[in-house]
């Protein structure tokens, strides 16, 4: 039992982690401090799609999964959760690069909007 609570904890963890990373920018225009956790975030993020890795979250998982007696799986936690949702058909180096460019674009929008607020003199969140 505590296998599987473990196991589900990293999954909640990293599904929390990649949101951060896709939606952290527009985050940080009403915390500007938050851009210090969230770059760092963003660059392991696109690393690992980029570099088609897996995430070291998901063999952990899995590892978690099989010592609860459930069946682990193969491949990354993209692959494993959020592919199925978003795409019918499997993931490939194709979609992956795809993915890691539309992160970067939609933070580097978020950013974006943050530096001309602050040019303005418009304090975040107000």
């Amino acid at each position: 039992m505590l296998y599987r609570v473990l196991a589900d904890l990293v999954l909640v963890t990293h599904f929390a982690f990649i949101a951060f990373v896709v939606a952290g920018g527009f985050a940080a225009v009403r915390w500007p401090r938050l851009a210090w956790a969230h770059v760092p975030c963003l660059a392991w993020g696109a690393l690992i799609e980029f570099a088609g890795w897996i995430c070291p979250l998901t063999p952990l998982e899995v590892r978690l999964r099989i010592a609860s007696g459930q069946a682990g799986y193969s491949g990354g936690f993209i692959e494993r959760y959020l592919l199925p949702v978003i795409y019918p058909g499997a993931l490939n180096r194709e979609i992956q690069i795809w993915l890691g460019l539309a992160v970067l674009a939609l933070n580097a929008v978020a950013y974006a909007w943050l530096l001309r607020r602050m040019r303005r003199g418009t304090r975040p969140g107000r």
